[in-house]
């Protein structure tokens, strides 16, 4: 049974006559009697007896605009359920971001989008660039806040996450930050002995970054300590047990007193965006917060 012809019967049936409904439906009395005699057949029995007056429903009739109302019921609240979300009264986001980013750029983000639009709720976990992308792909997270540097190597996927090459994601460039010389505060070490310090790692495309500035500046990195909290490593470098290379974001989030920052071109910069998937920049809830994301980047990158 069509449900339009459904819809139009339900017309005929309120209005009580055809005339009435062909005018409620901007159309002709013709096209109105066609199509109740079409719902009829696919019926298999008169739903409406017609006369001078207008129309009588048949018991037939009357069962079936019980179901009509019903219809047209949940079409009104699935509009005002979609009306809330394009309106941003109603909706639900999903984020994903590297943990430097997450302490920094993304709060400002999130209470801008709360404060704009309450009735919309955030998701956020902390993943490192290639496993945020897997969520994204995968449908678990709506956007991923992600890094990159010149020299990283596949994602795993077979695809990059730079802005240039980010496979079947959307790119949203955040902005970029230097990758700074860490030391411990009281350091005397200059750039001719780096290669004979011991060393701090980070992530996996962290460490992949910083050993390839190395091997560019003519040396090996002897690497003794890993870890991806940028707390842990500032701890170890402020006790005197390595050094290391930072991002911008990673020294705003949290800054040790013991640790001193040392500019240095030997470890460049890295690109930060947002991807998500091809088309979900029109969903109004994850439109709203790649906005403020955007917005929160500006002034996160430009101190």
């Amino acid at each position: 049974m069509d449900p339009r012809r459904v819809l139009l019967f339900r017309s005929v049936a309120r209005s009580g006559s055809l005339s009435a409904a062909a005018r409620e439906l901007a159309t002709t009395q013709p096209a109105v009697s066609q199509q109740l005699r079409a719902l009829e057949r696919e019926a298999g029995m008169p739903l409406v007896l017609r006369g001078a007056r207008g129309i009588t429903l048949t018991e037939a009739g009357q069962r079936l605009l019980t179901q009509a109302d019903n219809i047209a019921a949940h079409l009104h609240m699935a509009g005002e359920e979609l009306a809330g979300l394009a309106q941003l009264r109603a909706g639900r986001v999903r984020l994903v971001a590297f943990p430097s980013a997450a302490a920094t750029l993304v709060p400002d983000a999130l209470a801008a989008l709360a404060d704009d639009h309450p009735g919309v709720a955030v998701e956020m976990v902390e993943a490192e660039p290639p496993e945020a992308a897997v969520a994204v792909r995968q449908g678990a997270a709506d956007v991923a806040v992600v890094f990159s540097y010149p020299d990283d190597a596949a994602d795993g996927s077979g695809s990059m996450l730079a802005p240039d090459d980010a496979g079947d994601l959307a790119w949203v460039p955040l902005g970029d930050e230097a990758v700074q010389l860490v030391v411990a505060r009281e350091s005397t070490i200059g750039p001719s002995e780096l290669h004979r310090q011991t060393w701090i790692a980070g992530c996996p495309r962290c460490r992949g970054h910083l050993v390839a500035c190395c091997h560019t500046a003519g040396f090996e990195p002897r690497i003794s300590f890993e870890s991806d909290d940028y707390v842990v490593v500032q701890n170890l470098v402020a006790r005197g047990l390595g050094i290391t290379a930072l991002p911008q974001l990673a020294l705003r989030a949290f800054g040790h007193p013991g640790i001193a920052v040392r500019e240095s071109g030997l470890f460049g910069r890295r690109t930060v965006g947002a991807v998500h998937r091809a088309g979900a920049e029109h969903v109004p809830a994850t439109r709203a917060l790649l906005e403020r994301l955007q917005r929160s980047a500006r002034t996160a990158f430009a101190r």
